[in-house]
């Protein structure tokens, strides 16, 4: 039961994260076509926070707005009289066009309206990115500083990573960043790969297609496992002790007589003695210490134990706020063009989509299982410049979409018909949503296998 409601506890403090940042994205990029449409003196019916088919779980009419949250959370909408939407309202468009309506506006009002959304979500990013330099400033743990090596993965074995080896470079540029191996793989593409083995220093060839096979790898396994001694950082209130105790900075040796030097053998020898009773061998300062404990039927232990941002030596770089204001703008960039040569990667078969696509699932499973603020609005920074970029496709049904076809009528003096506005809406929608449910079909594909 214990282990259940940790499990409960985790997955709920995950949906909360994905809830409260969703809603934030959602409300500011409907917000930026709101403002504008209300500046132009356009009428907005209705501002929603996630979809409403049917009901809505709240509403209330203020003005001549209906403002209300829908009970699928998919994202939010605004309606904006004049405008074939997704509410497709026929209706509406058969009347003679007033002066309230968004089809009565200059070109240059709609496209404003119309790119507000992506400015705001962008512009977002760069705010949030500029605080989280400026209050967190940047901790980088540089591959060299992980000093027992690595432990590699089927994949990195077969590239000739040996147990122990000590990752230093790319292309015989320092690797600063341990934790930015696997995204410099598959989105730089660089050619060797330099390791210290012992007194020697190696270089690796990397073949053309370990990029795709690390993005396909990945969902499984990372590539390679930092070697991290077993120390313990806390002892959680599902930890069954028999005799003896676990303190904080213990390092375990033993479980029985099985050795469990590094973290990736302690989970590995966990799960050998599920369901059981072991005698744990543990370094406390200068003694050796023994503790009998129950390992649960799922392979838990009960006990938190250090990552390697706490055992070995990071890097850490304070910015001012005149500082962070550029760092803010250069980490969205690197954000944003990290996420096209994503796509690109797709789109060019170097990476399976079956592999990178995701749904809610995939999104929500990346915010950690207990609440950081940190990591929290560093997600929230990329699912807005994600948010920005999806949205400006010229896809119909998207912002791109209907901004593309005000700037064909900008360039060429002809408006397209409702009738096609309509039926390009529809197509567009039909796209979208067969995306979604594709990816939505992959993560319960994922879970069941």
């Amino acid at each position: 039961m214990d282990i259940l409601a940790v499990d409960l506890v985790a997955v709920g403090v995950k949906t909360a994260q994905f809830i409260l940042s969703f809603s934030i994205l959602v409300v500011l990029h409907e917000l930026g076509h709101f403002i504008p449409a209300r500046l132009f003196k356009t009428r907005v019916e209705k501002f929603y926070l996630f979809f409403n088919p049917g009901f809505s779980l709240w509403k209330k009419k203020i003005g001549e707005t209906e403002y209300g949250i829908g009970w699928i959370p998919f994202g939010g909408y605004v309606k904006i009289a004049g405008m074939i939407d997704e509410s497709l309202d026929k209706e509406q468009m058969k009347l003679p066009p007033e002066s309230w309506e968004l089809r009565s506006k200059p070109a240059y009002q709609r496209l404003i309206v119309m790119l507000g959304g992506v400015f705001v979500n962008v512009v977002l990013a760069i705010v949030i990115f500029i605080g989280l330099s400026f209050f967190w400033g940047e901790d980088t743990l540089p591959a060299k500083n992980v000093i027992y090596g690595v432990h590699p993965s089927e994949l990195a074995s077969n590239m000739g990573i040996k147990e122990g080896d000590i990752i230093v470079s790319l292309d015989q540029k320092e690797l600063d960043n341990f934790d930015a191996l696997e995204g410099k793989l598959i989105l730089t593409n660089p050619k060797t790969l330099q390791v210290k083995r012992g007194d020697s220093l190696i270089s690796l060839s990397i073949p053309a297609s370990l990029s795709s096979a690390i993005a396909k790898f990945k969902k499984t396994s990372p590539f390679v496992t930092p070697r991290i001694p077993v120390v313990i950082d806390s002892v959680g209130k599902s930890a069954v002790v028999l005799n003896g105790a676990f303190n904080k900075e213990d390092t375990l040796l033993k479980m029985n007589n099985e050795s469990i030097q590094y973290q990736f053998e302690f989970l590995e020898v966990k799960k050998k003695f599920a369901d059981s009773i072991v005698l744990v061998t543990a370094k406390r300062g200068d003694d050796t210490v023994f503790i009998k404990t129950l390992i649960s039927g799922s392979g838990q232990i009960g006990l938190f134990v250090k990552l390697p941002y706490a055992l070995f030596k990071t890097e850490h770089k304070n910015f001012s706020f005149l500082e962070s204001i550029p760092e803010g703008g250069h980490r969205c960039y690197i954000t944003l063009d990290n996420y096209i040569t994503g796509i690109k990667q797709i789109f060019t078969g170097k990476v399976n989509p079956n592999d990178s696509l995701g749904s809610l699932i995939s999104i929500g499973n990346t915010f950690p299982s207990t609440w950081d603020w940190e990591k929290f609005w560093t997600l929230t920074a990329i699912f807005s410049i994600i948010l920005a970029f999806m949205n400006v496709l010229p896809i119909p049904a998207l912002d791109g979409g209907h901004a593309l076809f005000i700037l064909f009528e900008m360039i060429t003096g002809r408006k397209p018909s409702d009738k096609f506005m309509e039926y390009a809406q529809i197509v567009g929608m039909l796209i979208m949503f067969g995306l979604m449910f594709y990816a939505l079909g992959l993560d319960f594909w994922r879970l069941f296998k």
